[in-house]
C-alpha cells in the first residue's frame, strides 16, 4: 500500500512510502487486540483499595448479647460487619492487576491494529520535521494543514522531541509518542495517526523482529 508523504504544511513532498504489508496488512486478530489493551488498562490500575478486616477495627471484643433469644442475626462484638462501623466482608486488599502477554500475541496486537488504520485511511506518514521552540499554535497549525483539526491525534516520532511534545501537551485531543512506546490502545484510541518517515524505519524494525 502505496502513501503520499506530506509536509506539515499539508502539501505533496512528491515522494511516496510503501506501508509494510506485514504491519501494515495483515490478517486482523480482535481477541489478541482484546488481551493486549486489557493488559494495558490492567496495567494502568494502582491496585492500593483496602478495607479494614475484622482484627483491624479498633473496638472491644467482648460480645453484645447472647447467642439466641435476641430476635435479630446473631453477631459477636462490635467489629461485626452486621453492625454500622463494623469490618467490611471481603473487602479489597492491595494488589497487583498486571498479568503477563508473550511478545508475539503483543507484536500481534500492534499489528492489527495498525491494520485498521490502514484501511480506514486513517494513517499519514509526515516527512520529519522539528519545532525550533514550542508553541502549540504551529501544532494546531499543522492539525489544520492536513484537515485533521477536530479529530483525536498520536503523532509518532522516531525519538523524544521536547519541542514537539510540549507544543502539544495542552491540546485534549492530541498525543506525541516514541515510535519504540507505541501501543494497540493509544492507537485505536487515536482517530487519526500521524507518523513521520524515519519512524515508519524503527516501526519496521520493532515488529519484524
Amino acid at each position: 500500500m502505496e502513501v503520499s508523504v506530506l509536509k506539515i504544511n499539508g502539501q505533496e513532498t512528491g515522494r511516496k512510502v510503501t506501508l509494510n504489508e506485514s504491519i501494515f496488512g495483515v490478517e486482523p486478530n480482535d481477541h489478541v487486540i482484546y488481551l493486549d489493551v486489557k493488559q494495558y488498562m490492567a496495567n494502568q490500575r494502582q491496585g492500593n483499595a483496602k478495607a479494614k478486616e475484622r482484627s483491624e477495627i479498633s473496638g472491644s471484643t467482648r460480645k453484645l448479647g447472647r447467642q439466641k433469644g435476641g430476635g435479630g442475626a446473631r453477631h459477636g462484638d462490635i467489629n461485626s460487619p452486621l453492625l454500622r462501623g463494623g469490618a467490611r466482608v471481603f473487602g479489597p486488599t492491595p494488589r497487583d492487576y498486571s498479568f503477563k502477554l508473550n511478545k508475539k500475541v503483543k507484536a500481534l496486537a500492534r499489528k492489527s491494529a495498525l491494520t485498521y488504520k490502514a484501511q480506514d485511511n486513517a494513517v499519514i506518514v509526515l516527512e520529519d520535521f522539528n519545532f525550533e521552540a514550542p508553541k502549540t499554535k504551529e501544532f494546531v497549525n499543522i492539525a489544520k494543514n492536513l484537515k485533521v483539526d477536530g479529530k483525536k491525534l498520536l503523532l509518532v516520532l522516531p525519538e523524544a522531541n521536547k519541542n514537539v511534545y510540549l507544543s502539544a501537551r495542552n491540546l485534549q485531543k492530541a498525543e506525541v509518542l516514541e515510535a519504540r512506546n507505541v501501543n494497540t490502545y493509544k492507537i485505536l484510541d487515536a482517530d487519526v495517526l500521524l507518523i513521520t518517515e524515519k519512524s515508519l524505519e524503527t516501526i519496521d524494525g520493532i515488529l519484524n523482529k
